[in-house]
């Protein structure tokens, strides 16, 4: 007779994880730390109480959004400068590049040198269209990275030295990508006196956010959206180059003043206004939609003693606001609403500079069951194949070593020694963050052969496994599943069937039901932000949507698919689990299957040709 499971998630109401009713809300004393500044620890607290607002509850309801969309005032999805001058790149027609789960064991033997075509490469494989669709009603475009909603409030400048096949070949310049052509739209060319401090083998890539594109349909909880879209386009960049042989790594000692320099803000958009609102107001407001920068990324050839002299950087970019700046950003809406926690809570976490020094860390590679698991693709033909699924067929049974397989690649320090722990960010595209892994999966295991369906908990950081634990229900059993790699920290928590459960917690969405399996990221919260400060606040994001890219791609190079969910009920998912408090929260769903297909909607190329404007 089999034994009795010890949690019984099948049930409408399960006795152990009944979520009719819940205690919504667990109230903790913020713990104010003596090492910080008076202004971060304001600052923190800031953090947490929007994190807190921005919360759906299953109780008590949704956090505070438009209630409608107001179609006539929706975002247009593409930034332009006018006039400025565009220096169009290259389409790739020979898309050679390694092999997919190559990716994850090495870099190519030898890196490309940058230029024109491999810059062109470098973002037609990361953040350029995808592909047109199009109903008898609408045509929209998708993008090789994904974004809530499609609605892509992330806008990547590139800060390039000169380009020897390019007009640009005697000065390095800036320049913002703009993805409905694939071309670059020059801002300002960097005269002979401001050296720039890095090498001419190397280029820096600056991501921003323009709020108000998901605000206008999200409202409040906009902010967390736009962090999970940067670390999609986080990842997005670090894999289309390390197709090139270019490894990437955050410049995170550089403060947000000095990314408002690298791009131009201050000589590009209205002021902030004085004091910001304290409610929320509507009208034509241009300044919600500037651009608030979020971090910068340097490309260099892997494998390579490369350093980054920060203190030259400094200066080079004190140099910038004195620039001849080209161009005015497009008006995307005629009138707006601002979401008045949105902009005070960016403000609180703008990271100030600090005097680390830059390094890269040695590769891991990642554990490899069998190539044999994956489809015949390239790395390129599995980026710009990537989709969002809006249905999932409930079909679809995944074999238990493709399951573990996919996990392996979302292990932060790949394979580890004897003794060693997962958690530093050694392997792919993990290594591009500038710290320890902080967020951990938990899965709800639907249909995957030879595994028992129920709760399962991905450990990412083994550092962090006793606190969980204790934090965690004491009836969990902390026990390993068949057949499980060895170097795969995953543990089953609970058996049985918890398809109604994940739907319950994603606001009731099918689609987290009717998957292979899905999951919520569980990130070490409170504590951290006390340890280094509110600043942490959107990189834990971030750290979910480089995650969430790999299982984009590992979903695509497997033959199926996968969806970010950003809606769910936050301290539904905490109770289940048996959290308290804010030491745990769960920050980004995300789940895994058999696509359905939707036949009514057509797919027109990416770029048609010349001259014709999708």
């Amino acid at each position: 007779m089999p034994s009795r499971p010890l949690l019984r998630l099948h049930s409408s109401r399960p006795r152990s994880l009944s979520l009719l009713p819940l205690a919504m809300i667990h109230s903790s004393t913020s713990r104010l730390p003596h090492h910080l500044p008076q202004n971060q620890t304001e600052y923190t607290t800031q953090a947490i109480t929007y994190h807190d607002r921005t919360k759906h509850s299953l109780t008590s309801g949704y956090a505070r959004g438009p209630g409608r969309l107001d179609w006539a005032n929706q975002p247009n999805p593409f930034l332009r400068f006018v006039p400025s001058s565009s220096l169009p790149l290259l389409h790739p027609t020979t898309p050679l590049s390694p092999h997919y789960p190559s990716i994850y064991n090495s870099f190519p033997s030898s890196s490309l040198p940058l230029s024109l075509s491999s810059l062109s490469s470098l973002l037609y494989y990361s953040l350029s269209l995808s592909a047109w669709k199009t109903t008898a009603f609408s045509t929209w475009s998708l993008r090789v990275n994904p974004s809530s909603g499609n609605l892509h409030p992330t806008e990547c400048h590139i800060l390039s030295p000169p380009l020897p096949d390019s007009p640009y070949n005697a000065s390095p310049f800036l320049s913002h990508y703009s993805p409905k052509d694939h071309s670059l739209e020059i801002r300002a060319v960097v005269p002979p006196n401001l050296k720039l401090p890095i090498p001419s083998d190397s280029l820096i890539a600056i991501f921003s956010s323009i709020f108000w594109r998901e605000a206008w349909k999200y409202g409040e909880r906009a902010l967390r959206y736009c962090n999970h879209d940067v670390g999609h386009a986080i990842a997005a960049l670090a894999i289309s180059a390390a197709a090139l042989g270019w490894d990437a790594k955050l410049l995170d000692s550089l403060s947000h003043s000095e990314l408002e320099a690298l791009l131009g803000v201050t000589k590009t958009y209205p002021p902030l206004p004085e004091p910001l609102p304290t409610k929320l107001i509507r009208g034509n407001l241009p300044w919600v939609e500037a651009q608030h920068p979020d971090c910068a990324l340097v490309l260099f050839p892997a494998n390579t003693d490369f350093t980054v002299d920060y203190p030259a950087l400094r200066e080079f970019v004190k140099g910038l606001p004195d620039l001849e700046w080209v161009g005015k950003p497009n008006s995307l809406s005629k009138d707006h609403v601002c979401w008045d926690v949105i902009y005070h809570t960016a403000e609180a976490i703008k990271k100030p500079g600090d005097d680390n020094l830059f390094s890269v860390n040695p590769f891991h590679k990642s554990g490899l069951i069998s190539e044999k698991l994956y489809k015949d693709f390239t790395v390129y033909e599995v980026v710009r194949k990537r989709r969002s699924a809006v249905d999932m067929d409930r079909v679809h049974l995944m074999e238990r070593e493709t399951f573990y397989q996919i996990l392996l690649h979302c292990l932060p320090s790949g394979e580890v020694g004897l003794g060693e722990k997962q958690g530093r960010n050694f392997a792919m595209p993990f290594r591009v963050l500038d710290w320890d892994a902080e967020v951990h999966l938990a899965l709800f295991v639907h249909r995957v052969k030879g595994l028992e369906k129920g709760l399962y908990f991905l450990v990412r950081n083994e550092d962090h496994f006793d606190s969980l634990k204790k934090a965690m229900r004491s009836e969990f059993e902390w026990v390993r599943p068949d057949k499980c790699p060895a170097g795969l920290p995953l543990y089953r928590l609970a058996k049985g069937d918890c398809q109604d459960l994940a739907k319950q917690l994603s606001c009731t969405q099918d689609i987290a039901s009717d998957g292979c399996f899905s999951l919520g990221m569980v990130a070490r919260f409170e504590p951290v932000l006390h340890e280094k400060g509110a600043w942490m606040y959107p990189r834990l994001f971030w750290e979910t949507g480089v995650i969430g890219q790999v299982l984009y791609l590992e979903a695509h190079a497997v033959g199926i698919s996968a969806t970010g969910i950003g809606c769910y009920f936050d301290d539904s998912v905490h109770e289940v689990l048996g959290l308290k408090g804010r030491d745990f929260q769960s920050l980004y769903h995300f789940t895994v299957g058999g696509p359905v297909i939707d036949k009514r909607i057509m797919s027109l190329p990416a770029y048609p040709g010349p001259g014709i404007d999708a």
